[in-house]
């Protein structure tokens, strides 16, 4: 057997206690996260606390979680790996600590967040709400959402990658919650996932309709058949135009104003390749099936129209490389769709002149 040690007695209710060879789960209700931890380092707990219609004014509003701890692990002593296995759990203790601060927010992040078992319920929830109109309803879209990310657990990896990318590096965001539930580039970029699943299966009448609702809602205009990594950011995002043929590699960064587009004169395969790791400032036009190579940067308002090497700056409009064409200035190892360094290419530019 295995007891649980409670620092406070309201809302304690344990339902049920298993021995370690027991398959069952123990089942807890309304005990906060901060005030429990297992004293057998023999068995992992599992907290599985659903909808269950109860008054809101109850704390279990804040536990709807679903996962496996290792034994002896502590809620509040989860590390940054921890946090990459599971981000959903880092968000219910984000939206406990906000809903404490700021009750008047109870309701809006318990419909949101806390009611739900997992993180795909949860992004199905909030993208339904946000993408429905009178005569698309969010229930609707909600079961064709969940449906698609049930059956694609890749789609929610990136989901978290893109979480944990936006937190990294962009210092005006505070949370995860702040992000999950804010951020319209987040937002635009998960509705492209389900969207491009859909193309995919040839259900491309559904797909561009979240498309289409996607520009409306986000002004983000991101065609379902668009490939994207994963770990991306979209940074401000209003005004981003990616076409049906652009390919974004991993841990990319892209700021507002950004078209990724095609010249207007071909058809088939049309538009820019990205690499991984590159930065695109704001204001930026790719444009053609051009490639920009790994870990390049391409600066504010560039118009880009020929490839760019790898670990090269690109800037201006039309965009010439630093340092030349024949011999570019590569940087350092420096991820710059990691770092955000949008500047550093300026000390070797002579003629940059206030």
């Amino acid at each position: 057997m295995f007891r649980v040690k409670v620092k406070s007695r309201r809302h304690l209710s344990v339902y049920k206690l298993c021995s370690s060879s027991s398959l069952n789960h123990s089942l807890f209700s309304s005990i906060p996260s901060s005030q429990f931890q297992t004293s057998s380092p023999l068995m992992s707990t599992c907290i599985d606390t659903c909808r269950t219609g109860k008054s809101q004014d109850d704390d279990s509003r804040f536990y709807c979680m679903k996962n496996f701890f290792r034994p002896g692990l502590q809620i509040n002593q989860i590390t940054h790996t921890q946090i990459e296995d599971d981000v959903w759990i880092k968000m219910l203790e984000e939206a406990k600590s906000d809903v404490e601060q700021e009750p008047i927010l109870s309701n809006y992040y318990y419909a949101s967040i806390t009611s739900h078992r997992s993180l795909d319920s949860a992004l199905a929830h909030i993208l339904s709400v946000k993408l429905s109109n009178l005569n698309l309803q969010s229930n609707t879209l909600f079961e064709l959402f969940i449906s698609v990310l049930q059956e694609s657990p890749e789609i929610i990896e990136s989901v978290k990658q893109d979480l944990i990318a936006v937190k990294e590096r962009d210092p005006a965001c505070i949370s995860y919650v702040h992000c999950f539930l804010s951020f319209k580039g987040f937002l635009a970029c998960q509705a492209h996932r389900i969207a491009h699943k859909l193309w995919k299966q040839s259900r491309k009448t559904l797909a561009l309709l979240i498309q289409n609702r996607v520009s409306e809602t986000f002004g983000v205009d991101f065609h379902p058949g668009a490939k994207i990594g994963k770990g991306i950011l979209l940074d401000h995002a209003t005004a981003v135009v990616i076409g049906e043929t652009a390919v974004i590699g991993d841990n990319v960064s892209i700021l507002h104003g950004v078209t990724l587009g095609g010249t207007g004169k071909q058809s088939g395969d049309r538009h820019p390749k990205i690499g991984d790791g590159v930065l695109i400032g704001a204001g930026t036009c790719i444009l053609g099936n051009i490639t920009i190579g790994e870990g390049a940067k391409i600066g504010s308002g560039s118009v880009v129209l020929k490839d760019v090497p790898p670990r090269t700056t690109a800037v201006g409009n039309p965009a010439r490389l630093i340092g030349g064409k024949e011999n570019p200035k590569k940087h350092d190892y420096k991820v710059p769709g990691l770092t955000m360094d949008q500047t550093s290419y300026l000390t070797g530019w002579s003629d940059y002149v206030i």
